[in-house]
């Protein structure tokens, strides 16, 4: 009989680590895995939101994982496929037009996959979208450059169109230029990513050279601001007075700038960890069965200037 006890005493014993054993495995497999994914991580603005999407994840528990493209926006398509077929249990694309990659969001909602923007756009099929209002961004800072301008003048525009944001903040400018009648653009230039900075200097030191005149060039409007940057370092190496330069993003550099007397007149700060704090929160609500709370969502932006 005791015997008999002892062996039906082991025997729980085993079928109870056996039980936490799976119940351990099992917390183990529920792990969240998240993939970030950007072409722009050496944009100063980029990394700051991945970063924070990465803390934020790693806060809650999940697994992150960034995948950077290096300024391949092309090659988004192919990667946003191996994770889809890793099953993460989310995806993230950072400042990224998601109609470049629609087939793909396409596939991962038939995998049950959520797909969420941070500082991109929303297409159907996303989950959500967070970012400042471009827009509204755009009309602040081109109102407030126009002002400076005097409504004349002739405008250098720097831009990306192929970045989701700065393209509506552009396609505001084009609206507002046919407003203002009395501001020429010289040229509208589009400033490579990555090294926006370098090159935007560059193509802005032969700008400068090729309207050399006292009054050819009255300002630049810059689509974000590391293009601002470029510029101003360019015109203060060339030692030309007068001309208007602004930006949007609110990057430290620029405003240092600003509090320094630059050619950088003013940007707008926009709230990125803001952004990636929102999508945090809807990461969450999702996985917890919950809808996002709108397929849009802003953070704040603010005028900083001199």
């Amino acid at each position: 009989m005791k015997k008999l006890l002892t062996f039906m005493i082991a025997v729980l014993m085993l079928v109870s680590m056996v039980a936490c054993s799976k119940e351990t495995e099992g917390k183990k497999s529920e792990t969240k895995k998240v993939a970030i994914l950007t072409p722009f991580l050496s944009s100063v603005t980029t990394k700051q939101m991945v970063d924070e999407l990465e803390k934020g994840a790693k806060e809650k528990g999940w697994k992150p994982n960034v995948i950077d493209t290096n300024g391949d926006v092309s090659a988004m398509a192919s990667r946003m496929e191996d994770v889809i077929s890793s099953n993460v249990s989310a995806i993230v694309i950072v400042s990224t037009d998601p109609n470049q990659v629609k087939a793909q969001i396409k596939l991962a909602n038939e995998k049950k996959i959520p797909v969420f923007g941070a500082d991109s756009s929303y297409i159907d099929g996303m989950a959500l979208n967070a970012t400042s209002d471009n827009e509204a961004m755009s009309k602040m800072i081109t109102e407030h450059l126009f002002e400076q301008m005097g409504g004349k003048g002739n405008l250098i525009v720097f831009t990306h169109r192929p970045h989701p944001g700065v393209l509506k903040r552009t396609e505001i400018l084009d609206k507002m230029l046919k407003e203002n009648p009395g501001i020429k653009v010289v040229t509208e230039q589009e400033i490579k990513v990555p090294g926006p900075i370098e090159n935007a200097r560059q193509q802005m030191e032969n700008l400068l050279l090729s309207n050399s005149g006292k009054d050819s060039i009255t300002a630049v409007w810059a689509g974000w601001d590391e293009p601002a940057i470029g510029a101003a370092q360019a015109i203060q190496a060339a030692n030309r007075e007068g001309i208007i330069v602004t930006g949007i993003d609110g990057n430290s550099q620029a405003v240092d700038m600003i509090e320094k007397g630059s050619p950088i007149s003013a940007t707008v700060k926009q709230n990125f960890v803001g952004m990636s704090k929102i999508v945090i929160e809807q990461i969450e609500k999702v996985f917890s069965g919950k809808e996002v709370d709108d397929k849009e969502m802003y953070a704040p932006a603010e005028l900083i200037q001199k």
